[in-house]
């Protein structure tokens, strides 16, 4: 038989349609690029079971029907980002009185492009196109990304469907924060939390009470002193779970951990917390809700030093704002990157839909001192809040450029460390490198210093300059 008589057509391999006999498991990428590709073109319907060329169908019995369709979905999760829409059937035919069965992949256009093949950790970026896939051209990229249509994470619909059964947490954390009001399903779909068909989307996933994936991947660091570069780790803490369990793994870190001081003042004592909680749970909801899921293997990340506590959360500030060091919180306007997550911690009642977090953050430091005020820098791949220990009584004094641990750098300098701290949020001239490091402009600076970093990849000779796009994450200098 042939896919014909099951289908009612003659199709042929184009850019819209390809047969497999089979997964070949010694070569997914063979078959995976072709799922990319269609999703990155118009889409497209992929047969599994169904010989190449002839369109002779070979099927599968029930049982290895369904384990070839549970390992396609396992590759695809595994390797393919973001995960391209697919709707899966299994067709039957009869052979001599035997039922088998075709897969039918149905491959919907991506809303988010390009979708990224991962293997080995080497990513690729493929194009459907005259019946074959074939990596994408450097212009392909540049309008695919142009035409996207730019769909936020947490609103792609996920092949999950709702049970209410599984959200006691989100349900409990909801009551906490409302009067011990109850949320109703209807609260939950007039949210989106779900599609028409009671398929959960990718935000409603997060909050599942058993969600386990790295998606909400956070680590938590205490330091001994100032600065990572020198100082000796206290503690290490990973966390990953649902959403509600990550906010209170963090707030637990920190205030099983701060310094807490008592002031004197005539006959009464005020108690002073390092970090005041509303300022604390704000930053931590922040990072948590503008955070861009797109990114796999980040985590958000929380540092605790001897004066400070850091708040870094993967996404620069959403459609692509980039900011040095700022004290000027109020002035930063609120865009919403992940409109679902958003809504559920506004109806939760621990975030405020007007963007006033930040707002509310400064009203806690309001009284504080310069060297005690709150501050934010964001690069191209993350932003960070900074909140100082108010019990450290000389404040963040000489936090201007980072401390950096790096690995050891061939041919490297004593300079190294410092020039990538100065080029940490700005580019830098030569010149500007030279003053700070109370150097020469030389043929020593350029040669040994800076071109033994360019050619280590840590620095990039451009007079173009991209922010975190190297191995220790530093803005590019111009040498020029």
């Amino acid at each position: 038989m042939f896919l014909e008589e099951v289908i009612g057509e003659v199709r042929l391999e184009d850019n819209t349609f390809e047969c497999k006999g089979k997964l070949n498991r010694d070569d997914v990428v063979g078959w995976l690029k072709s799922i990319a590709g269609f999703a990155n073109a118009q889409g497209g319907q992929f047969y599994i079971g169904v010989e190449d060329k002839t369109n002779k169908l070979i099927g599968f019995d029930k049982k290895d029907a369904d384990n070839e369709r549970n390992y396609f979905n396992n590759m695809v999760n595994e390797h393919l980002t973001p995960r391209p829409q697919l709707q899966i059937q299994f067709i039957p035919y009869t052979v001599r009185d035997k039922e088998r069965f075709v897969i039918k992949i149905n491959v919907l256009e991506s809303n988010v492009k390009p979708v990224i093949l991962r293997y080995k950790s080497i990513p690729s970026i493929f194009m459907r196109r005259d019946g074959y896939t074939n990596g994408a051209t450097y212009e392909e990229i540049i309008q695919m990304s142009i035409q996207s249509k730019n769909t936020q994470y947490d609103l792609l619909v996920s092949d999950v469907k709702y049970d209410s059964s599984k959200f006691t947490k989100l349900q409990e954390f909801y009551k906490s924060h409302n009067k011990g009001k109850e949320l109703s399903e209807k609260a939950l779909k007039s949210m989106g939390f779900m599609d028409e068909n009671g398929y959960l989307l990718n935000g409603a996933l997060l909050f599942m009470d058993d969600y386990s994936d790295r998606k909400t991947a956070s680590q938590c660091l205490a330091f001994a002193g100032t600065n990572k570069g020198s100082e000796r780790i206290v503690t290490l803490k990973k966390y990953s779970g649902n959403i509600i369990d990550i906010i209170n793994s963090l707030m637990d870190f920190v205030k099983q951990r701060m310094n807490y001081s008592i002031i004197k003042k005539g006959d009464r004592r005020i108690n002073i917390e390092a970090y005041p909680e509303r300022a604390l749970f704000e930053g931590i909801i922040n990072a948590i809700a503008h955070r861009d899921y797109y990114l796999d293997g980040t985590q958000i990340q929380l540092d605790m030093f001897k004066d400070r506590l850091e708040i870094s959360s993967p996404g620069s500030f959403y459609r692509g704002e980039k900011i040095g060091k700022t004290y000027d919180l109020t002035g930063i306007i609120s865009k919403r990157r992940n409109e679902l997550i958003s809504s559920i911690l506004v109806a939760c009642n621990v975030m405020e839909s007007a963007g006033t977090g930040f707002d509310k953050i400064t009203e806690e430091y309001e009284n504080a001192n310069e060297s005690h005020k709150p501050y934010i820098y964001s690069s191209s791949d993350h932003f960070t809040l900074v909140l100082p220990d108010l019990t450290y009584i000389e404040g963040v004094t000489d936090n201007k450029y980072p401390d950096l641990i790096i690995p050891p750098i061939k041919n490297g300098t004593e300079h190294d460390e410092k020039v990538l701290s100065f080029c940490y949020y700005h580019a830098r001239k030569v010149s500007e490198i030279a003053d700070y490091l109370g150097m020469a402009d030389s043929s020593y600076l350029r040669k040994q210093v800076l071109e033994n970093l360019v050619s280590n990849g840590y620095l990039e000779k451009s007079k173009i300059a991209r922010a975190n796009y190297y191995k220790a994450n530093q803005e590019l200098i111009m040498l020029s």
